[in-house]
């Protein structure tokens, strides 16, 4: 019997006939036992990447993973697929732990999770030491940086223990966001050995970018969250006490609301992401503390309460809407104090630990810079797609057609004046205040800390009567454009740019896109909102689509996993489209393997058989699933 090729094991477990781009490879890059690094942006298929050569090798595969759940969700979905995996972490016990170190040897399991600080440990360095290791691969691979947005220092270690294993197996990487410098720092720590280096790209066309900035953050919430009921999605916030009060307001407004944060329980923050993975909680509030490696592929939105403090975060963050490929919107709703709270949570991170003092001052000077990014990304009018593309170093056209921006939520005016205003302020006042202070000047308040330091006698004092938002709007667009120039300081300072004297040539003039009215720009995303809503394709019938769902629910009720684990979205779309009607047909639908087959195909095929027997009519599904 001639040997199984990657792409055997591809349809045989995973039920494609097809690799994504960039996949095939990687994968003969890995079968090749050359090293490699693999960035590629969520829902491009890293974890296919590792787990098909896994399969084809000799020997296991230890797969680091840093965080818990995504252990649990990998091995439980690989499972389902017909693949025997384990995890190994602090919630198995030391005899779970025995027990499947003793598996492993006896080659029952192909790959093994696992912690990066189970590395350190004197058992484990035993097994792996008497058992044959062909892969180890790192997921998450930025975490050991520490110029990347989630440092680990256990991360460190993982080169060491390659090296002391008997013979060196093959090292692969994997990330969704990686700056030049971050990939760098990868393939340095883990010592890869001339690499097959693959950046697929950080676009994810089939997400929709907005940026917001209202009067009252709630509302603009709820009508974001009106257009989306039957969805599912996540609400990130910048602290516990605003994960709280947002959650509460939602439950009061009639949302099915869960949380998760670290200052609950274990037991409550385990319940409560298991609630959002099995689609008991339709939208889940909580800090960046959860979402990394939660793969769950139905999420249609992702809405962020705060700004993040970099846009490495936020693309991570956003990133977990649309996995299944359907379209999805990211939000942003910004307010000036988020500067402000990611300032504090900068220059106060309790859980940071910096080697020595220089090292400390590099780092928060480092977090300052990504904070003025991602602020100028909230500011910008231009596209914020494109905006993020060559923050990760891409070129990218200036008009997506698919973010709030190319979406006309702005007007072009010309601003020349009011720009000399801003740049003459801080010219006067000396450059030495920040930006809040310059606009208050400008608009001539009359505040205690103003008239005490005298700044209402400089000539630039009550020189704009233009409200403050669209004063802040044009400065920003300064800073952009080199005119102005904000310290890196712990409390940043505005200071002329290298363009500045260019304003006051009398041909120069300046132009800025302004936000119109938030009313017209809540209709322009409620209507966005309505496309991406749509979720499956107008060529799918609704009604076999909701009959499929509910036998979907069912089943993944009875085996006590995430709906989504037995089929995805994406896999009852297809199933629509294609209607088959006997097991060859069957395997011929995207997402469907040979095990998945033999487990569940009877019951889909008899749905769908008795749809069709039916003539397709069936107005009580298609209600259900409305």
């Amino acid at each position: 019997m001639p040997q199984a090729t990657a792409k055997d094991i591809l349809k045989q477990y995973f039920g494609y006939d097809a690799f994504k781009e960039g996949q095939a490879r990687i994968i003969d890059s890995i079968l090749s036992r050359r090293d490699c690094l693999g960035v590629m942006p969520t829902g491009a298929g890293k974890s296919v990447c590792f787990q098909v050569p896994a399969l084809l090798f000799t020997g296991i595969t230890l797969v680091i993973s840093p965080l818990i759940s995504l252990m649990k969700d990998q091995v439980q979905a690989l499972g389902q697929a017909g693949i025997r995996a384990a995890f190994i972490n602090s919630s198995l016990t030391e005899g779970q732990i025995w027990r499947a170190l003793d598996n492993a040897q006896k080659g029952l399991y192909k790959i093994i999770y696992i912690a990066p600080e189970r590395l350190e440990t004197a058992e484990f360095i035993e097994f792996s030491k008497n058992t044959p290791v062909a892969m180890v691969a790192v997921d998450e691979a930025h975490c050991i940086s520490q110029w990347g947005q989630d440092f680990r220092p256990s991360y460190r270690n993982i080169a060491d223990f390659v090296d002391a294993l008997p013979e060196r197996p093959v090292v692969s990487a994997f990330t969704a966001t990686a700056t030049p410098k971050v990939r760098a720092d990868i393939i340095a720590l883990l010592k890869l050995r001339a690499p097959t280096a693959l950046i697929t790209g950080f676009d994810r066309k089939n997400l929709f970018f907005n940026v917001q900035k209202p009067d009252d953050k709630f509302a603009a919430l709820l009508r974001f969250l009106r257009e989306r009921r039957e969805k599912s999605g996540i609400v990130y916030c910048s602290t516990r006490k605003a994960v709280e009060e947002v959650r509460e307001r939602l439950i009061h407004s009639g949302y099915n609301a869960s949380r998760y944060h670290a200052g609950l329980s274990d037991a409550e923050r385990h319940g409560n992401q298991d609630d959002f993975l099995y689609d008991r909680a339709s939208i889940m509030v909580a800090t960046n503390a959860f979402g990394m490696g939660i793969d769950k592929s139905n999420v249609s939105f992702v809405a962020h309460y705060n700004m993040p403090k970099n846009m490495e975060s936020y693309y991570q963050e956003a990133g977990r809407a649309g996995r299944d490929g359907e379209p999805a919107d990211c939000v942003l709703f910004y307010s000036g104090q988020d500067v402000r709270t990611n300032m504090y949570l900068i220059d106060h991170n309790d859980s940071a630990s910096y080697p020595d003092a220089q090292t400390e001052r590099l780092l928060k000077e480092r977090d300052r810079q990504r904070l003025k990014e991602m602020t100028f990304y909230c500011h910008t009018s231009d596209c914020l797609r494109a905006y993020i593309l060559r923050y990760f170093g891409e070129t990218a056209p200036h008009f997506c057609g698919n973010c709030g921006n190319c979406n006309a939520h702005f007007k072009e005016m010309n601003v020349t004046d009011e720009a000399r205003k801003i740049v003459s302020c801080v010219y006067r006042t000396g450059e030495r205040y920040g930006l809040k202070t310059v606009i208050d000047v400008l608009r001539g308040s009359k505040s205690e800390k103003i008239l005490r330091w005298g700044l209402d006698r400089v000539t630039a004092y009550n020189a704009s009567n233009l409200p403050e938002k669209s004063l802040r709007d044009i400065a920003n667009h300064l800073v952009l454009n080199g005119f102005l120039r904000i310290t890196d300081d712990e409390y940043p300072v505005v200071k002329l740019g290298a363009r500045a004297k260019e304003l006051y040539n009398e041909s120069f003039s300046v132009s800025v896109k302004l936000a119109r009215d938030e009313r017209k720009i809540a209709k322009i995303a409620k209507s966005a909102g309505k496309a991406s809503a749509a979720g499956i394709s107008h060529s799918v019938n609704k009604a076999l689509f909701a009959k499929l769902k509910a036998l979907r629910r069912a089943i993944a009720g009875e085996q006590n996993i995430p709906a989504f684990v037995v089929f995805a979205d994406s896999t009852l779309t297809d199933m629509c489209i294609k209607l088959p009607q006997n097991e060859e047909e069957f395997l011929r639908v995207s997402g469907v393997g040979q095990v998945k087959l033999e487990r569940y195909g009877r019951q889909f095929l008899d749905v769908i058989g008795g749809f069709l027997k039916n003539g397709g009519a069936d107005d009580d599904a298609a209600k259900a699933l409305h």
